[in-house]
């Protein structure tokens, strides 16, 4: 699949897409070019049927330094070309957060600024044990969005966020995976095999069960109304499904399940 913007690169194989920043040459430095792309690559890839689960990562041991500083001092230049570069940011992360299928992020070596930012939005994060994740746009004067600093505390709390947010220093995935940055940390010789057994592991499961979960754990379930219509949409389709039905079958027979929702 052609992304249409150098430093992105997109791979799908079996069920399991791989979304790849392809600029180890500059750390994975991401391009107001490669923000502005993401919305509609993953667009793409949500309504590719044959995709049930995507993996964020980068190239040759490097995930994403952040955002191209090169590129940062012209965006600015004044406050209405920073709010257009932020727009982008902004509306990159949340096209990956909202992803209806599972996401994965995959980092080895610097996961910091902007890539952090893109691993948070992600599902799941697995790291190998040269990651090294930083949020620090505490060095550059610049205010973190709103949006992403309310992401990185639900994810670590509060006190971890400011930790990283106040000191902007970088952790080591040993430390990212005690605070619950990452899921997981593998050996640099197995992570490949890891993550994506893993990928595999979720796109052989139900996908009704999966995006009904994603769904859920989305939603504000103090809200009567919205938990009222989830469950209206998700618990009505699996009454009925295809999948359950294959899923008994297939416990009772002993035998590996052929899910086909939704196909």
């Amino acid at each position: 699949m052609d992304t249409g913007v150098d430093g992105l690169v997109v791979k799908v194989e079996g069920e399991v897409a791989t979304l790849r920043i392809d600029r180890p040459h500059a750390r994975g430095a991401l391009t107001a070019a490669m923000w502005e792309a993401l919305p509609g690559t993953l667009a793409a890839l949500e309504a590719d049927p044959e995709v049930s689960v995507l993996v964020l990562t980068g190239t040759d041991g490097v995930f994403s330094a952040g955002a191209d500083i090169r590129e940062l001092r012209g965006h600015y230049a004044t406050a209405e070309a920073a709010d257009a570069y932020h727009a982008l940011n902004s509306a990159a992360e949340q096209a990956l957060a909202a992803f209806a299928k599972p996401t994965i992020a995959y980092v080895q070596g610097p996961c910091v600024g902007g890539g952090c930012q893109l691993a948070a939005a992600c599902d799941l994060r697995f790291a190998d044990t040269t990651a090294r994740f930083g949020v620090t746009p505490a060095k550059l004067g610049i205010v973190y969005d709103a949006g992403s600093t309310a992401r990185l505390a639900r994810l670590v709390g509060v006190s971890t966020a400011k930790y990283l947010l106040f000191s902007a220093e970088l952790i080591d995935a040993a430390h990212a995976l005690r605070v619950g940055l990452v899921d997981d940390v593998f050996d640099p010789t197995e992570a490949d095999e890891k993550v994506y057994g893993f990928a595999r592991t979720i796109a052989s499961r139900s996908q009704l069960t999966i995006r009904a979960a994603k769904d859920l754990l989305a939603t504000d379930t103090t809200d009567p109304t919205r938990l009222d219509a989830w469950r209206d949409t998700w618990e009505r389709e699996s009454r009925g499904s295809a999948d359950v039905r294959e899923g008994l079958a297939a416990f009772t027979e002993r035998r590996a399940p052929r899910f086909a929702w939704p196909r």
